[in-house]
């Protein structure tokens, strides 16, 4: 904002002067030679003050863009970087609760084996009622391991 004011007031400065010079010179009595001299020097003088702004103007662009091309290009970069450990962190955690996983899924295996094992002395139906249950047991376990999988993935 503290731009659009600058370029603003300079617009406003190089117009008035324009027009405080042109009104000096056409109120000032003098012949019509002289007053000719003055309008081509004024203009003269106005033309090169135009010059000066837009060069300068021009070389304050040039820095401005300069100076946001660098930001971007860091901004980017660190971006680029935090989202990459971020990643990196996520990977490893999700190997780490795969590892988990796996760990309790081959526990369960071995516990309901033990189980079946046991019970098989026992009667048929107490059997089939255990391993029954283990199962559901099971099949919980993995419901929560693929739930979880899941909001890795989805992380």
């Amino acid at each position: 904002m503290g731009d659009m004011n600058t370029k603003d007031f300079l617009i406003g400065s190089l117009i008035g002067g324009i027009v405080g010079a042109s009104a000096a010179l056409l109120l000032a009595p003098k012949s019509g030679k002289e007053l000719r001299q003055d309008i081509t020097e004024q203009a003269q003088y106005a033309k090169e003050k135009t010059s000066e702004i837009t060069s300068t103007a021009y070389q304050k662009g040039n820095e401005y863009a300069s100076l946001a091309k660098e930001k971007s290009n860091n901004l980017a970069k660190a971006i680029s970087e935090q989202s990459n450990q971020v990643y990196d962190k996520v990977k490893e955690v999700k190997g780490q609760v795969t590892d988990d996983i796996k760990k309790v899924r081959g526990q369960a295996v071995g516990y309901k084996d033990e189980l079946v094992s046991e019970v098989a002395d026992s009667k048929d139906e107490v059997a089939q009622t255990v391993k029954n249950e283990v199962e559901s047991i099971q099949n919980t376990i993995k419901e929560e391991t693929e739930k979880r999988e899941q909001v890795l993935q989805d992380k």
